[in-house]
Formats: structure tokens, sequence, C-alpha cells
């Protein structure tokens, strides 16, 4: 069962999150079939993307989109403060060799000649945008990068995803520490020693460390006090009424023209690659509304 977690540490002077995610990203690679390094690319962008929608509140919700020009395209996720999250790339099927490390190459598919945006949208017309040059396209750095100088906030982020031989997700997650103003220099300097010293955010998860006790690892056990846990999990928001609505404002022009060459339609959502097909029924019936 995917999980995040919400906790202060220190005093209150760190936030911290940590999130468990690999059946949530494994249903994405369910739905698209992403190979291995697309994978990781697009289980990294949401598991980040959960996290920083975990940061929001009520019906407040984001839109990550990382375009760093590399062969995978752009990745596009969407995520809430529910801990609801969906995604897709432009190409799942993007796959290459390990890296130098002996790990999937994710910097060469994203690229590095982009940009980070998140988009928030919070009520009321509201949106907040900021956005970053893509500086190593491997994305726990980037999404540091962005949290530092578009939010201002100075944070740590830790995302990983392991897979299987046969494309399936073994295991994803990852974890955001950030500093509130006035943080003590003492503390600042034990979590740069700590974070110097872990393993790699995919090794804890791959041993079965708990978002809890990736926290306990990053901050240490007796400064960490959790606050809150939510589920995690993939969620569309996309419906077949939602696909009515978009045929209907295509106008009744158009609609006689499915009608009369195909005698029905099919539509396709990006992000969970759910197809929707309306009979030649229901579009007399979206005609008649359209008429309306």
């Amino acid at each position: 069962m995917d999980y995040l977690i919400k906790a202060l540490a220190f005093d209150g002077q760190v936030r911290a999150y940590a999130a468990l995610t690999t059946e949530t990203v494994g249903e994405a690679q369910r739905r698209h079939q992403t190979w291995p390094t697309a994978s990781a690319a697009l289980g990294r962008t949401m598991t980040a993307g959960v996290i920083m929608g975990a940061m929001l509140k009520g019906e407040n919700k984001l839109t990550i989109k990382v375009d760093g020009g590399g062969p995978i395209g752009a990745i596009l996720v969407d995520s809430n403060a529910k801990g609801e999250v969906r995604g897709y790339v432009t190409n799942p099927q993007t796959h290459f060799e390990l890296n130098q490390h002996g790990k999937l190459d994710v910097a060469r598919a994203v690229g590095t000649g982009g940009m980070l945006s998140v988009v928030k949208d919070l009520g009321m017309r509201d949106h907040f945008t900021g956005q970053v040059p893509i500086e190593s396209g491997e994305l726990g750095e980037d999404f540091t990068y962005y949290l530092v100088s578009s939010e201002q906030v100075p944070s740590s982020v830790g995302v990983g995803v392991l897979v299987n031989p046969d494309n399936t997700i073994l295991a994803a997650g990852g974890f955001i520490i950030q500093l509130m103003p006035g943080t003590e220099d003492r503390v600042i300097d034990e979590i740069e020693k700590r974070l110097g010293s872990i393993e790699p955010i995919s090794k804890m998860i791959e041993k079965g460390l708990s978002p809890e006790e990736i926290l306990h690892e990053v901050l240490g056990k007796e400064n960490v006090k959790i606050l809150e846990s939510m589920p995690v999990s993939f969620q569309c928001q996309c419906s077949k009424e939602r696909f009515s609505t978009a045929v209907i404002s295509l106008g009744s022009q158009e609609i006689k023209e499915m009608i009369e060459e195909d005698g029905k339609a099919e539509a396709n959502c990006h992000f969970c690659n759910e197809t929707y097909t309306f009979s030649k029924e229901e579009l007399e019936g979206l005609l008649q509304e359209a008429k309306r």
C-alpha cells in the first residue's frame, strides 16, 4: 500500500516528507507500457509531484512539465493535496544501456536542453508558475534546484525507481527535506553530513524501508516527529462525461461528420491511456445537445 508521511524535525526547524510510490508508478507503467528508462523518469517525476502536491491545501493542485529536449519528449504529471497523482511521457518506449554508474540513464532520456516548470492551481483563478532550466536531467537534483531557486526554500530531493527485468516496477519512492527560515547552522551541518553518507533512496526502498524509516535514515530517528500519513494512488480525473462535454464543444458540424464518416468516435486520455468509445446513438444524442 503506497503512502506518504509529513513530519517535522529538529524541533520544527525542518519540514520533511517521504513517500512510497511503488504501486502508483507500477500502475503508470502498466497503463503506458513504459520501458525501464522511461519508467524511471516518469516514476521519479510522479514521486516528486505527489510529495509537492501534499504541500498544498484543500482542493489545490499542481502540474509539472519536464521537457529537457531528450528522446523521451515531455513528461507531464498532475497531483493534488490528497495524494492523488497521474502522469505520462511523450515517448514511453524509451530505453538505453545503463550509465557508467550502472544505473538507468535518466539524464540521457530527459536531456538537459530545456525547462522544468510547475504550475500550481490555487483556486480562484490564482495560478503560480515557476520554471527553471534543467541542470542534470537526473530529476532529483532538478527538483532541488527548482525548490531552491523558484520557491526560495532550501531543500533536498531524493527520488528513485527500480525496474524488474520484465519491465514491471520493483520499488519507487522518495523524500523532500526543507529548511524553515532561521534554521540553526548546526542543524544544517548535521543534515548535510547525513545526506552525504546515506545510501541512495532506491537502495533504501529496495531494502523495504518505510517512509518513516527513510526519514529516520536521512534525519536521525531521535530528531523526527511524524505529523500525519496519507494514502498515495494513481488517479485520473478523466471520465466519459468529461469527454462527452469535449465532444459537444466541437460543435454540431464536426459531430455530424463523425456520425457520417465513422459512425462512432474514440477518445483517448493521455494521462491514463483509457479509451472511451462513443456509439452512433451516443453521438446523435450529443449532437442534439450541441444544437441547444
